[in-house]
């Protein structure tokens, strides 16, 4: 993030310096969304250096969900910039403006798209191994600014044969709206994990796991959740297991599932397994060939799915 700030601030000096020379309002709609940039990399940083503290009592699952609030710190001042680029749209009809040295604002914008779009793929890269989702945020932005600059060239190029100045007006306005639209989806999906919507995407993975792995003591699991807190993930669930067998035993069976998921899903996870007593119902759906106390007989293998699985329910046949 130290980086990206740096590159974002030589980014933002050069776009602006493009808009002097040529006084193309669609690279000024793109210099104010720099702005955005160097803002928004500077709150990010901040975030993700408070993400990082360890956990307290008064933060006993971390302090990751500032990740969140930085993401959507950001859609929101993307939504902002893309507003304004609109506005200055559509205003440029009426008055008119002429864009003055074209081919230089074509090498700038060229210059800056590159930058961003390397950028942005370093910070790809960086969220998926930390599973860091101001990173991602990071880096959905920066794209979002590459193709913004890859539009420029186009409308400069054909300004600069044409000389029809009326397409730096409509490029002003396609780009605010695309803006404007990135910031909004951004800023939606950074409310819905503060709000803790499932991650249907990370449950999918965690019933595969669970479901190809299963031994034969694991009856039943329900009330699969999952928690996201920045890069690390909480696990909530319910298993059913043997009422027979000793503590030590329902112990080591527990952290079977725990070790299993924390080897094969990435980011750092913390589980919390409740473990259930088998009940006389449970043995309809029980494979466990061994038990001695069976009250019924056995009647189907239940196959693990986000349907069965997420519901907080014990399962029978």
């Amino acid at each position: 993030m130290k980086i990206v700030l740096s590159i974002s601030v030589f980014v933002l000096a050069l776009k602006f310096y493009a808009y002097i020379i040529t006084g193309s309002n669609s690279i000024l709609t793109d210099a104010l969304e720099s702005i955005v940039n160097v803002l928004a990399s500077s709150f990010a940083l901040y975030s993700v250096i408070y993400a990082l503290k360890p956990k307290d009592e008064d933060h006993p699952y971390g302090h990751g969900k500032i990740e969140f609030l930085s993401a959507g710190f950001e859609g929101g001042m993307i939504l902002l910039a893309g507003v304004a680029m609109i506005f200055k749209g559509i205003s440029a009809f009426f008055t008119k403006e002429i864009v003055n040295n074209a081919d230089i604002g074509v090498y700038f914008s060229a210059i800056a798209g590159l930058v961003n779009l390397f950028l942005a793929i370093f910070l790809k890269k960086q969220s998926q191994i930390n599973q860091s989702e101001v990173l991602k945020a990071e880096a959905t932005h920066l794209f979002s600014d590459a193709i913004s600059s890859v539009g420029l060239i186009l409308g400069l190029s054909i300004i600069y044969f044409t000389n029809l100045y009326w397409i730096d007006y409509v490029l002003t306005l396609i780009l605010g709206i695309y803006i404007a639209y990135n910031g909004l989806k951004l800023t939606r999906e950074s409310v819905f994990n503060l709000l803790d919507k499932a991650d249907y995407s990370k449950l999918e993975d965690i019933v595969f796991l669970l479901q190809k792995n299963r031994r034969e003591k694991w009856i039943d699991m329900h009330n699969l959740r999952v928690l996201k807190y920045g890069s690390h993930l909480h696990v909530d669930c319910h298993i059913t297991l043997p009422w027979y067998e000793t503590l030590e035993q329902t112990h080591d069976e527990v952290d079977m599932v725990e070790k299993l998921v924390k080897v094969n899903i990435d980011g750092d996870i913390e589980f919390f397994i409740h473990a259930d007593p088998c009940l006389p119902h449970s043995c309809s759906i029980c494979t466990l060939q061994s038990c001695e106390y069976r009250k019924q007989s056995f009647v189907k293998k239940l196959d693990w799915n986000l349907d069965n699985l997420l519901p907080d329910k014990k399962h029978s046949v």
